[in-house]
């Protein structure tokens, strides 16, 4: 009787290979899986807090007036497997004063992401974004918080002052995320 309950050797190697079968398959599974977890994960390990350090101009380029002039911003760019060099990554307003004081807006409107002109028209000179009415003041603070739909004032970009001693403008870019209170830094 107890011949009977005793797997043969047949059934012992299927057992095993079954088994064995199962834990491949379970194992070979589990990549596209971890795969694509990584993919929709990935944007949330960003933080895009550092921004990019990139060259815009000469100091030579702008004028001792407080004028702000746009200067596109570009520098290469790498999506997935391919790079491009040299492209059109935004575009800031940039204004030197007579103390060779150097601010830099990044022109996306901080509520929708709109570009904020200049306008010189008016008696006291102002950024707007042409999508909502929003003004901002030259130091790229609300203009009237009453009459706005802006959740904050132009976003700032940090301008690197050794290289602006050297002659030129470099600075940290970075876009914002539109429409929050606070300076939230995309990836």
């Amino acid at each position: 009787m107890s011949d009977e309950k005793k797997p043969t050797e047949e059934q012992s190697r299927r057992g095993f290979i079954k088994f064995w079968a199962g834990i491949l398959g379970a194992i070979a599974g589990a990549f596209p899986v971890l795969a694509g977890l990584t993919m929709v994960l990935d944007p949330l390990r960003k933080t895009g807090s550092k921004g990019k350090l990139v060259r815009v101009t000469d100091l030579n380029a702008l004028s001792n007036d407080g004028v702000p002039r746009v200067f596109p911003v570009m520098a290469d760019r790498t999506d997935a497997w391919n790079k491009f060099p040299e492209v059109r990554i935004g575009a800031v307003f940039l204004r030197r004063t007579d103390e060779d004081i150097v601010t830099a807006f990044n022109v996306s409107c901080p509520h929708l992401g709109c570009a904020v002109d200049y306008s010189n028209s008016s008696e006291k000179p102002e950024f707007f974004c042409p999508c909502h009415n929003s003004q901002f003041e030259l130091d790229g603070k609300v203009k009237n918080p009453d009459s706005t739909q802006s959740p904050r004032g132009m976003d700032s970009l940090e301008v690197d002052i050794q290289k602006l001693e050297q002659g030129e403008v470099w600075i940290n870019f970075q876009n914002f995320q539109p429409n929050k209170p606070e300076k939230i830094p995309l990836g």
